[in-house]
């Protein structure tokens, strides 16, 4: 027995090491093996480390479980930027039998736990989820994966995705995912138990919220068939909140269409449930709240959904005698009955009709009732009213507002019944009206209250007619600290809306912000107003503006204004503006925009179009003086003062504005230019910004500039100007102008001023500078006097010829005829004085600063010294005469910093003196320099169409990131989404070991 005993121990303690063993043995297998799927199958940058994978028999046991800490996939351009998935751990079965005899595992489960999913899909329908090898390269692999699934489990723990679909301008964000689902997943049919829960941060589908800041718990037997694509939901209970429901059906996706079957229904029937999914209510304390009722909510969708259908839906809701009541506040609300109906038998979205045929509630003792039937979203025949009476302190003690106090009484009485048509001018029938008394509103975080707040206010038309529309505002105003603003409006005739009102007062928007916070902005500053105004928007369509009776004036003095959409803020020391039917004349206006002084005078004219109408452009004529202006400041996202080394952006111009502007600057700084007496005339029309007339001084010289800066298309922002430039100095303009750095980099080693008269265009990349693949351009630069000086071109040249041993050079009347087409600046033959030679220059420079130059140069004999006398001599036997000129051909390529020189046909310098003496002997000497320039020619045009090819890719590549600039709004929605994640994104922990990190990229 004890024999026996201590076999089954030694047994017992055998198989617990080997179970502590096999892991270890077998772990770079299994490494290998995830190593080499992922190279294989996953066309996107793969970041792990493999000391942080481990392996265990015990976690899964019966099967080998891997796992991966700190796991991440980040996709290729255009997605380069996105980490399509960042995990903390990663874990994956393998079923033991196959590890320890199969030659390839089989893979049996996968576990994620913790991290984060971004599914990106642009406009044009590119996903960064499509990380997949094209097939045709996965067939030309020549070894293919072999690697075994035969999963039957599946789980994820506190995972949080981000869907954001461009292309159905759809959003989700989802947090805290937990789900777990087992089945056999490599089946064409199969049955998945699932269990699901998360938070609902987002969903929202063109631009409309539909559920936010909601938990969902689940669990179902969803039946799977991938050959049909149809997911069909068994016996299914969910949890919204605390709203339960049952959810049963399918969608199928046989084809492009989605057809589905789906019915709903609650299972919980206390008014409690339905009433968790009102924003605002479900709170900590919601598991306190007293709650009495009964709700019934069913629903069923049917149909096909395409682009041309939608599914036909039944959905109703049904609350009766419902009350709650916060256990801390002393009156509840209660009768609560709502009957709803939202109906559609078609597939034809605008025949949906609403139903609420009974409505009531009663916020303490102030009872508020109404109905409402709309028939379809065509004709919108209606017929709805709302009738109630709300003591407002009485409503804040059941709906406390922290730290504002409220009175008054607010009675409100409307009815609406008809259709609208206003083909036929015709409205539904309304009488409604609205009166606030005694209204008072006071904040804890000022002292001084908002009191004799009253509007008193109606919606009257009888007949239906809409010519008998009338909104009577006969009052309003409010009073603070004893100032006082007033007010009445009237607006008659539904179609051609014919007003007459005023308003007068006084307002101090420090005091009203600190009773009304508004986030992410701060404002003060007083604003004082006297303004009649009468008309009727169909003058203003008909453009009759004399018809239009706006008189008045508006004064604001010591106003500040910031918010995170303008950091630089925005200060109006003082500003009059006088209200005539004609314009807005603005008598003052002191200003400082950011941290640039600007006063102004002029008018405004179209304003009430501008204001009023859907198209309207507003006009105007200013003058606008500064002593000192920052334009970088307003081309950059840094608030900083320091904006000499802030990144601009492209600046994009409304397109309703028509103004003339004449402008006046001491200084105005952009980039790192800094440009004096600044003058000229700018007009800003339909999205583009154009200069005339237009000087000022900087480098030592002038500028002259007229042309026009249009940024109408974001990803290719355009530019065209005139330049006249005069006495402006080389060494100045090559540190300021980065055309100049890549065109004409010899700049750098020039003295002197230059002179031009050039024209040019092309497109202006993210950061506002010109894109120089795509310019073009022409002109005469002119330079009377210049030295070079410590040119690496020179020593080339003096190395290589030996006719001169110093690195300066001095030029005089140099006329440089000059074009550029995509970026390669064309350089037509122009002569030059070289030293003592005369010489004759062409070629082309590159915007990726390469060279390509022929210099020709017409060199006396003598200066070649005995070398040449002795090769004459061997040629006709007689001595030559040092006049004798000798034509010397010299290429220039490679770039100017690193120069190629070399003698034009590849000839070293004793070939060219012989071919050039035989030549001249011969009386050929002038051909040389004619078969040169051919050959050069010949050249270049290989040369052209080389860099015209780069300059088609760096223009895709530059419109490509200008692409994401556009796309940068919608990036900041996605960002405030992942806020309300907590943890959203969290940074891997770095590797152990950085020289050890696998990366699999493509």
């Amino acid at each position: 027995m004890k024999k026996t005993l201590i076999i089954i121990l030694g047994v017992f303690i055998f198989l617990i090491a080997a179970a502590v063993a096999v892991p270890f043995i077998f772990k770079d297998k299994i490494a290998a093996r995830i190593d080499r799927e992922i190279a294989q199958s996953v066309n996107a940058k793969v970041i792990y480390d493999i000391d942080n994978v481990s392996l265990s028999l015990f976690r899964r046991f019966p099967n080998v479980s891997a796992r991966i800490k700190d796991f991440d996939i980040v996709g290729n351009a255009p997605f380069e930027n996105d980490t399509l998935v960042s995990l903390r751990e990663l874990a994956i079965d393998f079923n033991l039998r196959s590890v320890l005899f199969d030659d390839y595992p089989t893979l049996t489960g996968v576990h994620l736990n913790g991290g984060n999913v971004y599914i990106k899909v642009l406009e044009d329908g590119t996903a960064n989820y499509d990380i997949t090898f094209p097939s045709e390269e996965v067939a030309s692999e020549s070894t293919a994966s072999n690697f075994k699934i035969g999963v039957d489990e599946m789980e994820i723990s506190n995972l949080n995705v981000v869907y954001d679909d461009r292309q159905l301008n759809y959003f989700m964000a989802l947090g805290a995912i937990n789900a777990k689902g087992s089945g056999d997943f490599t089946a064409d049919v199969y049955d998945l138990p699932l269990e699901l829960e998360a938070l609902i941060a987002d969903i929202t589908y063109e631009d409309i919220s539909y559920l936010s800041n909601k938990t969902l718990k689940g669990e179902t037997l969803l039946n799977i068939d991938l050959e049909k694509m149809k997911f069909t939901l068994g016996e299914s209970n969910f949890q919204l909140n605390d709203f339960l429901f049952g959810l049963s059906g399918y969608l199928a996706m046989p084809g492009d269409d989605m057809e589905m079957d789906f019915s709903i229904e609650g299972m919980d029937n206390e008014f409690k449930s339905i009433l968790s999914l009102v924003p605002g209510i479900y709170s900590e304390s919601f598991s306190s709240l007293k709650t009495s009722g009964t709700m019934d909510f069913t629903g069923k969708i049917k149909g096909i959904y395409n682009d041309e259908k939608i599914p036909s839906f039944d959905i109703s809701l049904k609350v009766a005698d419902g009350m709650f009541q916060y256990p801390d506040l002393p009156r509840p609300v209660k009768n609560v009955n709502l009957d709803l109906q939202v109906k559609n038998e078609t597939d034809n979205i605008d025949n949906t009709s609403i139903s609420i045929p009974t409505f009531n509630l009663d916020f303490g003792s102030n009872p508020i009732s109404g109905k409402l039937y709309l028939s379809d979203l065509v004709s919108y025949t209606i017929d709805a009213a709302l009738k109630g009476k709300l003591d407002l302190e009485e409503l804040t003690s059941i709906f406390p507002i922290e730290g504002i106090a409220l009175k008054g009484n607010l009675d409100v009485d409307a009815t609406a019944k008809g259709k609208y048509d206003s083909v036929a001018g015709i409205i539904p029938a309304i009488n409604a009206k609205l009166l606030l008394a005694n209204g008072y509103v006071k904040s804890a975080d000022y002292p001084a209250p908002i009191e004799k707040l009253n509007v008193n206010a109606s919606v009257q038309n009888p007949s239906g007619s809409m010519t008998d529309f009338l909104v009577d505002l006969s009052r309003f105003g409010f009073e603070l600290e004893g100032e006082a603003i007033n007010g009445n409006m009237k607006i008659r005739d539904f179609d051609k809306l014919i007003w007459d009102g005023e308003v007068k007062g006084g307002v101090d928007l420090k005091k009203i912000l600190a009773i009304f916070p508004m986030d992410d902005m701060s404002m003060e500053g007083r604003i004082q107003a006297d303004i009649n105004t009468k008309g009727s928007y169909a003058a203003v369509e008909a453009q009759k503006y004399n018809q239009l009776e706006t008189r008045g004036s508006m004064d604001i003095s010591n106003f500040k204004y910031t918010s995170t959409d303008v950091p630089q803020g925005i200060q109006i020391a003082k500003a009059k503006a006088e209200f005539t039917p004609e314009r807005i004349n603005l008598t003052e206006f002191d200003s400082k925009i950011g941290e640039s002084p600007l006063q102004a005078t002029g008018s405004l004219s179209n304003y009430m179009d501008y204001f009023l109408g859907e198209n309207g452009t507003l006009k105007g004529q200013l003058t606008m003086n500064s002593s000192k202006f920052n334009v970088n400041e307003w081309m950059s996202e840094d608030a900083s003062t320091d904006t000499t080394s802030a990144k601009l952006s492209v600046i994009e111009l409304p397109k309703n504005i028509d103004f003339n502007m004449t402008v006046a600057a001491n200084e105005v700084l952009y980039d790192n230019m800094s440009l004096k007496e600044v003058k000229g005339n700018m007009s800003l029309k339909d999205g583009v910004l154009t200069f005339s007339d237009a000087t000022m001084k900087t480098m030592g010289g002038t500028i002259g500039l007229s042309g026009n800066y249009d940024p109408r298309d974001l990803t290719a922002p355009a530019f065209n100007f005139n330049l006249n430039i005069a006495e402006l100095s080389i060494a100045e303009a090559f540190k300021s102008f980065n055309t100049i750095k890549a065109f004409a980099p010899i700049a750098q080693n020039l003295t002197g001023k230059f002179n031009s008269n050039l024209n040019f265009s092309g497109k202006l990349g993210q950061d506002m500078m010109p894109l120089l693949s795509s310019l073009d351009g022409k002109g005469l630069l002119k330079v009377a006097e210049t030295a070079l000086k410590d040119s690496k071109i020179l020593e080339g040249i003096t190395n290589l010829t030996k006719l001169k041993d110093i690195n300066t050079l001095q030029m005089k009347n140099i006329s440089i005829p000059i074009t550029i087409e995509n970026g390669v600046m064309d350089v037509k033959p122009f002569d030059v004085k070289l030293w003592d030679y005369q010489a004759t220059v062409q070629g082309t420079a590159g915007f990726d600063g390469s060279i390509n130059y022929l210099v020709n140069m017409l060199i006396p004999a003598g200066k070649f010294g005995a070398q040449a006398n002795t090769l004459l001599s061997s040629i006709t036997g007689t001595a030559m005469d040092e006049n004798t000129t000798i034509p010397l051909a010299l290429n220039l390529a490679g770039t100017y910093n690193s120069p190629k020189i070399s003698l034009a046909g590849g000839n070293s310098i004793e070939s060219l003196l012989t071919n050039a003496l035989k030549a001249r002997v011969s009386g050929e000497a002038a051909g040389l320099q004619t078969k040169a320039t051919e050959q050069f020619n010949a050249a270049q045009d290989s040369v052209k169409q080389v860099l015209k090819a780069k300059s088609a890719v760096a223009q895709d590549s530059a419109k490509k990131e200008l692409e994401k600039q556009v796309d940068v709004a919608k990036d900041k929605a996605v960002d405030e989404a992942k806020k309300l994640l907590k943890g959203f994104f969290p940074k891997s922990t770095p590797p152990a070991k950085p020289d050890t990190t696998t990366v699999k990229k493509d």
